[in-house]
This record gives structure tokens, sequence and C-alpha cells, in this order.
């Protein structure tokens, strides 16, 4: 059984392409809104459920924060499988910092990898409001992960990067 997001609740939430714009407990400066340190927020989600969505080839939607939850499972297979040949801590950061720097595409653009889960931005300004966003939890992303994916003492944590092998619901990852 698909781990589904807990944000269910979507009022006094901005959309942007179908997507709900959650809350971050992030440092990072980007459009999503700042939640608090103590709750969990999707990025924690996305990492918590990671291991065991990433063996599902398909995802009931229940949310719109499902569909997030599968982009940032995507992303997460992604970073492991850049940082997977990384044998240190500050090889692996330089990995996901080359990853964070490529271009965002959104729906409607190529490379985006789920073109019918979201929606196509309806303006100029709803693209740019969609990218900044998953930039900006990316960016979050790619630093959590990295407490997860190595040990404290720098090396690889292989109970994480063996998922780095999986495909995600059968999308082909570069």
């Amino acid at each position: 059984m698909v781990y589904h997001s807990s944000f269910v609740d979507e009022e006094g939430i901005t959309k942007a392409c179908g997507c709900p714009l959650l809350p971050l407990k992030s440092h990072i400066k980007g459009p999503a809104p700042v939640s608090d340190q103590d709750t969990t927020d999707i990025v924690d989600e996305a990492i918590t459920f990671f291991r065991a969505n990433v063996f599902f080839r398909n995802f009931d939607i229940q949310s719109a924060a499902d569909k997030l939850l599968i982009y940032l499972t995507f992303y997460i297979n992604v970073a492991l499988k850049r940082i997977e040949g990384c044998r240190t801590l500050a090889e692996g950061t330089k990995a996901v910092i080359n990853l964070g720097l490529e271009k965002v595409p959104v729906p409607g653009e190529p490379g985006f990898p789920f073109g019918g889960l979201f929606a196509p931005p309806e303006s100029l300004q709803e693209a740019d409001l969609f990218r900044n966003y998953l930039k900006q939890i990316r960016e979050e992303t790619s630093g959590r992960l990295l407490s997860v994916a190595y040990r404290p003492n720098g090396t690889p944590n292989k109970w994480w990067l063996a998922f780095a092998k999986r495909k995600f619901m059968n999308v082909v990852t570069l």
C-alpha cells in the first residue's frame, strides 16, 4: 500500500499548476510559506516515505499534496542516482549542488517528468511561481537528503544509496 501525504486540507493554500504550494520549514528563500520547525512538512514526508513508495509502479492520488509527494519521491530518486558513486559527504554535496543548479522544467516544457500529473501553467507568472517553488523545495530536499544518505562521519549510508538502483513508477532518469 502506498503511503499518502497527510496534507489533505487545502484551505488557504496557494496553488500553481494544480499543485498546492505547501509550507516548508526552510531557511531557503522562495515562494513557499514558512512552517514551524517542530512540525512535519512535505519534505519530511517524502524522505520518510521514500523507501516504501519507491517500490510502487502505480500511485493512487487521494489529494493534491500526493502530486507533490510523487514529484519529491522522483527527485529523491534522481538525487540518489547522482550521489551513488560519491564516496564522501563533500563529493555528494557537490553532486547535489550541481543537480540543484540545473534548470527546473515546469509542466508543458520538455524534460518535465510527469506531464499529465500537473496542469500546464495558465500564465507566465504561474509558471515562474511554480518553477521557483520547485527550485526551493528541491534545494530543501537535497539538504535534508544528504543528512540521511551519509553517516555523521561522512561515509555513505548503504541502506539509503541502495535505493538509487530503483525506478520510481517506471520513469527512467538520466
